[in-house]
């Protein structure tokens, strides 16, 4: 029997393997971040994760996200593909200062995890006097831009 042999074709797949491995890694905590209304809104997927296993810390400006997924083929088992990310995933997000930090509540439904970061009451457009030679004009002021 002949075989035949390409480096370059057998580089090309092994290469792809990692990096698709690597990629679904770095992407087993996908997120959508919106401002809605006066509150900030990060969703995470983390499908197949046990709710105890999810831990949410905050420090100073950071927001860190810890999560852990586990499974094991039971005594017996034949496995034919085992693809889903398992172990322990964490992620950090940067907070503005304009978040309240001790007002951050978190729910986790259908696989999903929404954190809720209200916009603290200092960050919140407010109306400002201006006075003009002895009449008061009012100015709506908004803080600056948020990343």
């Amino acid at each position: 029997m002949l075989t035949r042999f390409d480096p370059v074709a057998s580089f090309d797949q092994i290469s792809n393997e990692l990096l698709g491995a690597l990629s679904r890694r770095g992407s087993s905590m996908p997120i959508d971040a919106y401002r809605h209304e006066e509150q900030w809104v990060v969703r995470v997927d983390l499908p197949g994760v046990d709710a105890r296993s999810i831990d949410l810390t905050v420090d100073r400006n950071v927001l860190r996200i810890e999560a852990n997924r586990n499974w094991q083929a039971a005594e017996g088992d034949l496995v034919l593909a085992a693809e889903r990310p398992r172990g322990n995933f964490s992620r950090q997000l940067m907070l503005s200062e304009d978040i309240d930090t001790g007002a951050i509540n978190a729910d986790y439904r259908d696989g999903v995890l929404t954190v809720l970061l209200p916009v603290a009451e200092t960050a919140k457009p407010r109306k400002v006097s201006v006075g003009t030679g002895g009449a008061t004009v009012e100015v709506q002021t908004a803080p600056p831009p948020t990343a």
